[in-house]
């Protein structure tokens, strides 16, 4: 089937668009509007930077946009969306910050404000055009204003990983010429002064949490930064927003760089501002004047997910964004979540499962009666989710019953009382996870998407529901399967307004990313039902192929084993060019409160799981050193369950062992969205998976 269409076709409404965008059309939903005439005239009156290629690895550069009959929409900048939704929502508030205990709100018009003020500062201290701002630190109004005043200023935003060593902070700022770097406080300004030298293209460091405690020259507070600028006119700014265009980059993010070196997306303003006006609607993000929507922005800005959810998307439809406390994955998330009472969040896998197994915790320690009240409420919840996919009003009054008496309080304590909208992404989630939240009256809509494509290109949504895919296609987004094998598994590959302009001064990964028709290659396995829902299987460069030949895709077995086993943190399938399969498992443990390194002390489920057993362990050494004998037998009864479970002997793990302790981000093993990082954990443990397959 060819879903490329008729190149003419495509090229002949392109060049319409880049004449002369003189006639807007305005999608039939209500909410798809720009919504002011003036507005519509100013879009019309903006042209595309020339170009010839759907790809480039030049941060100057242009692109063309695959604008087509799907996705027909004007092209706007990143400032034409903002400037839209203030001229619109200008007296809601935008942007919530705790001072002193006390929530303070500053307006969209104000959050517009300062955004020019920064970009404004950022022109005084010589940031040149296309060259990098990179910003350093937990999420803040300092990150937004920041962001948006990079991009105003002509600049090219990036955000590092806060988790990040100087070196991999080195590699960013360098990659991306950053001429300002923005940091925190003075734990990451002290990584960028280890490294301040290597950085030729370094002007300023600008510190937006507390006051530099040394005096260097072009180090500046966020005061005095904000004060820089006073002097640049109003004109001098509005004539380089002026000349950005929609088809050049604004913004790079990038890649984690487990394979290799980080990659740099460069994404451009039509990837961010089409996107957040997308795909928003598959999850039933509202606009502000239906309702306006609330949630916490937590996690890390410098990866796509969080970025279009708690940026972009929250300036496309004027969503309120109250800003957790850099400890919020250390354990104040929830203290936060009970203050605010989001309409809407969003967490990574691990996340979900985090706030799972503290929630088993907190069951395992009611009493007989409140426990078997809230299990039965939740076998009542699961079982009416799993057979009805729509609304509340369509389940039984048992249901109902359950809902009012036991989850809602449950979710209260949670602060999702007023939630409508839950959203996981960056990861495969597992069934388990996603089925006890049903029983909480929970439904997790997954996305499926990467940071080539602008964050998600499949979403689950009220009205894409179906266990356990990653929902459908965005609308205005397609999809191809190429190499499907005799079971319909292939690879997964995408085109849209969303997809990237390429890897920033990288030809050859790009050409290898982005095929010759401008297909973006995912390096996903998938297969898609009938009904147009997507089911991951796997990785491509996760692909175990053994000795023998054989083809196993590790996720799916890891999972069996997860679910077999609730004393399972993590299992990593090996196998690769090996003779048979083996596997590495981590215990769940408790994490030390400050540094988020995993502890030798197991994890309240996990004791409760071993005295079951009839186990005493409490530590991970006591199950290793002694190699007790109750969990050991355990762990194999379930390998065999799952082993049963298999389609051939290959596919059967044949050894495993129990690693001293649970992978984490600090250990290097995941990623900075909890993503198991397959080569470090091969490196890593080496000896180990080599014991295993000594005769």
């Amino acid at each position: 089937m060819d879903l490329l269409g008729e190149e003419k076709g495509e090229d002949q409404l392109e060049n319409r668009v880049q004449e002369s965008m003189a006639h807007v059309q305005i999608d039939g939903e209500e909410h798809a509007s720009v919504g002011r005439k003036n507005l519509e005239v100013q879009f019309a009156c903006t042209p595309l930077a020339q170009a010839s290629s759907l790809w480039t690895t030049d941060a100057k550069g242009a692109v063309r946009l695959r604008i087509e009959e799907g996705c027909p929409e004007e092209p706007v900048t990143v400032h034409q969306m903002f400037k839209a939704s203030v001229e619109k929502y200008g007296n809601m508030y935008a942007l919530a910050s705790k001072l002193d205990n006390k929530w303070e709100k500053i307006t969209f018009s104000e959050y517009y404000q300062f955004c020019r003020r920064a970009a404004k500062s950022f022109m005084k201290l010589g940031l040149e055009r296309f060259h990098g701002v990179a910003i350093l630190g937990f999420n803040s109004a300092e990150w937004f204003f920041s962001s948006v005043g990079t991009i105003m200023a002509g600049g090219i935003m990036t955000g590092i990983y806060a988790t990040n060593s100087p070196e991999a902070c080195q590699y960013v700022a360098s990659d991306s010429k950053a001429n300002i770097i923005v940091v925190e406080n003075q734990k990451q300004l002290d990584k960028i002064l280890q490294i301040r030298d290597r950085l030729p293209h370094l002007k300023a460091i600008v510190q937006f949490s507390g006051n530099p405690q040394q005096r260097i020259s072009n180090l500046y507070s966020w005061e005095d930064f904000m004060d820089l600028g006073l002097d640049v006119s109003e004109d001098e700014l509005d004539d380089i927003i002026d000349s950005q265009r929609a088809n050049q980059c604004c913004i790079l993010i990038y890649t984690s760089g487990t394979t290799g070196k980080p990659k740099g997306v460069m994404l451009s303003h039509d990837n961010i501002t089409w996107t957040a006006n997308h795909a928003s609607r598959v999850g039933e993000m509202q606009p502000a004047d239906t309702q306006q929507e609330s949630l916490v922005s937590y996690l890390p800005l410098s990866h796509i997910a969080a970025q279009i959810y708690d940026m972009w998307t929250g300036i496309q439809w004027a969503e309120l964004v109250y800003f957790a406390q850099p400890d919020a994955l250390k354990g104040s998330l929830i203290t936060t979540l009970r203050e605010v009472c989001p309409t809407s969040h969003m967490g990574v896998p691990r996340v979900w499962e985090k706030m799972m197994e503290k929630i088993k915790q907190a069951i395992s320690e009611c009493g007989y009666v409140k426990k078997k009240l809230v299990t039965w409420a939740m076998s009542v919840s699961l079982e009416a989710n799993q057979k009805c996919s729509q609304t509340d009003d369509d389940k039984p009054f048992l249901f109902t019953l359950a809902d009012s008496l036991v989850l809602q309080r449950l979710r209260t304590e949670l602060g999702l009382s007023c939630c409508q909208k839950f959203f996981s992404g960056a990861a495969p989630i597992s069934s388990e996870t996603v089925q006890f939240f049903l029983g909480l009256n929970i439904r997790l809509y997954e996305a499926y998407g990467m940071s080539e494509s602008t964050g998600p290109h499949f979403m689950s949504g009220p009205r894409a529901y179906k266990l356990p895919s990653c929902g459908k296609v965005v609308p205005g987004c397609r999809y191809k399967m190429v190499d499907i094998d005799s079971e319909g598994t292939g690879e997964i590959c995408f085109w849209g307004r969303n997809i990237f302009m390429g890897f920033l001064n990288m030809e050859d990964q790009t050409r290898e990313a982005l095929d010759e028709d401008g297909w973006l290659h995912s390096g996903d396995l998938g297969k898609i039902d009938e009904e147009g829902f997507l089911y991951i299987t796997g990785r491509i460069k996760e692909l175990i192929i053994t000795a023998g030949g054989e083809n196993i895709p590790p996720l799916s077995i890891e999972e069996k084993v997860k679910k077999e086993l609730p004393i399972i943190s993590n299992a990593m399938l090996i196998g690769d060019k090996r003779k048979f399969l083996t596997m590495l498992l981590t215990l769940k443990c408790c994490s030390d409160t400050e540094t988020m390194e995993p502890t030798e002390e197991l994890s309240g489920e996990a004791v409760q799981f071993c005295r079951q057993l009839g186990s005493q362990a409490t530590t991970v050494s006591d199950v290793i050193e002694g190699k007790d004998k109750e969990v050991y037998r355990t762990i194999q009864e379930a390998i065999n369950r799952v082993n049963s479970t298999a389609t051939s002997n290959a596919q059967c793990i044949q050894k495993w062992a129990i690693l001293r302790k649970d992978f984490s981000v600090s250990g290097g093993e995941l990623g900075p969205t909890m993503k198991l990082r397959r080569p470090v954990v091969l490196k890593m443990y080496q000896k180990v998976i080599e014991s295993l397959y000594q005769e």
